[in-house]
């Protein structure tokens, strides 16, 4: 329905068929930063209705764990009014999530809650951060950002070990659609020298009109005010160098200019969605680090707003970078 449109957080996969895939990420960090998860409920609906399935996955950056827990598609329940989602025993929202995950040996329950939430401002003309690219029908990918920043209280426990996560920081997120992209670098984290300051970014390949473009998509929330870098909104990637260990950034709009500097750590290799299956993989840091530089153009020269390296810092990198930087030009 249109009016979902609005709505980025609930389930949009209610009368699809086959080749779509929905999932939910929550990336939690507890307050001695020695633990840090990504919780990712959803749902793959392959065109072979026997690999359709719900899911909820449960990635530990402390044991360099991923463990996937499957579900027959009816474990699945979910509200069309506003994010509230049930699979099998565990349950998510914005306001919190409780699991009971139970599989092969493996056991995990959680109680948690998530305080003073910051979501992407969702609007008339531009529904979430996607903009007005959320309006046009059979893109590959749509995304969503629930929360840039928020407060955590309640424990995970998991091997019979418990984690008090009360006081640490959460971030949630989405995706929804038929296939992740092909090429895409994604970064994210809350943990800078004070609390209140969150950076959320992506670049991925977007096919477009039987050709592609690169498209981007970045928040830095800070003093409570989100500056905002979008391909919608005219922002320009005026510089892309990407390593193996290294991810160097520079976006500009006209008023503002934000430089990026990521240094990726080991990672965790997740399933990922092509065709609505989960047979893709993509390899997922937790443990990153970003310089983040923030500045107000000021004339011929710039004003220093904020300066800082994030911890815990959420890194992918799939694809060929080449594909992003040749995409940029169009």
């Amino acid at each position: 329905m249109m009016l979902d449109t609005w709505k980025p957080g609930i389930f949009h996969g209610l009368r699809k068929k086959k080749d779509f895939f929905e999932g939910w990420y929550f990336k939690m960090v507890d307050r001695s930063e020695k633990n840090a998860y990504a919780i990712i409920p959803g749902v793959s609906i392959a065109r072979d209705p026997l690999k359709s399935h719900a899911f909820v996955m449960f990635m530990d950056a402390r044991a360099q764990r991923m463990r996937y827990f499957s579900y027959p598609l009816d474990a699945l329940k979910a509200s069309d009014k506003k994010f509230e989602l049930t699979i099998g025993e565990s349950s998510f929202s914005t306001d919190g999530m409780r699991l009971n995950l139970e599989q092969n040996g493996d056991l995990i329950t959680a109680r948690i809650s998530f305080k003073d939430t910051y979501p992407w401002p969702v609007k008339l003309l531009s529904p979430g951060v996607m903009g007005w690219y959320a309006f046009v029908p059979g893109m590959e990918c749509y995304h969503g950002i629930l929360s840039m920043d928020h407060a955590i209280e309640g424990f995970i426990e998991a091997d019979g070990i418990r984690t008090d996560l009360t006081g640490g920081r959460g971030y949630i997120e989405k995706d929804w659609g038929v296939s992740m992209p092909s090429s895409w670098i994604w970064m994210q984290t809350n943990h800078f020298d004070r609390e209140g300051i969150s950076l959320s970014g992506s670049i991925a390949k977007i096919p477009w009109l039987g050709n592609y473009f690169t498209g981007y998509i970045f928040g830095f929330l800070y003093d409570i005010k989100l500056y905002r870098f979008t391909t919608y909104s005219g922002a320009k990637v005026t510089a892309l160098d990407v390593t193996d260990n290294n991810i160097r950034i520079r976006l500009e709009n006209k008023e503002y200019r934000l430089d990026i500097d990521a240094d990726r750590s080991e990672g965790v290799e997740l399933p990922a969605p092509k065709l609505g299956e989960m047979t893709a993989k993509v390899n997922e840091s937790l443990r990153s680090s970003i310089n983040a530089t923030l500045l107000k153009k000021n004339g011929s020269g710039t004003e220093l707003i904020y300066s800082g390296t994030g911890r815990n810092v959420g890194l992918e990198f799939v694809g060929d970078v080449e594909e992003l930087i040749e995409g940029l030009k169009k």
